[in-house]
């Protein structure tokens, strides 16, 4: 007995995949959603407090995906800042920063600058991070240009400063 041959629809099949990859990410992000949502108003309000967010903004990054944050990464990148020394000598920095790229809106354009290549060039036009890593920027500048012989490590980024 042979198998019936099954027509090939790649467009079909693109379009079936893409659906399904959004089913699934919508389902991920309510079930974990739904676990956030069975705690308490208290416990809820505890927990904002603990990460000192607003239990407003919690229950906000609590509806973001794992990587919204992704970006950030790319962008100390791009202007030379080490995320591992941020981390190490300003972790409250480095969430912060995390916390307004979850949030940020002009994700696509932050891509398309990835993808072209201007990010460090334009990042100030959208980025709600602009402020504070055009500081880490000047801060690993200014401590480059001090760095001598007896320097010590700066706090913000592990760059070299004259204490």
């Amino acid at each position: 007995m042979t198998q019936p041959v099954q027509a090939q629809y790649p467009t079909l099949d693109t379009v079936r995949n893409a659906v399904s990859r959004w089913v699934n990410s919508y389902r991920e992000r309510t079930n974990q959603f739904a676990r956030f949502g069975q705690c308490s108003p208290d416990d809820v309000d505890a927990i904002a407090k603990d990460l000192a967010l607003s239990t407003a903004d919690l229950r906000a990054l609590s509806r973001k995906s794992p990587d919204s944050a992704a970006n950030l990464q790319r962008m100390l990148a791009a202007l030379h800042v080490d995320p591992a020394a941020l981390a190490q000598h300003n972790p409250l920095v480095l969430r912060d920063l995390q916390r307004l790229c979850v949030m940020c809106a002009d994700k696509q354009r932050c891509e398309h600058e990835f993808d072209t290549g201007t990010a460090a060039e334009h990042f100030h036009e959208y980025c709600p991070n602009a402020y504070t890593l055009d500081a880490l920027v000047q801060q690993d500048a200014k401590s480059e240009s001090a760095s001598e012989p007896g320097s010590e490590s700066t706090p913000a980024t592990g760059a070299k400063a004259q204490w």
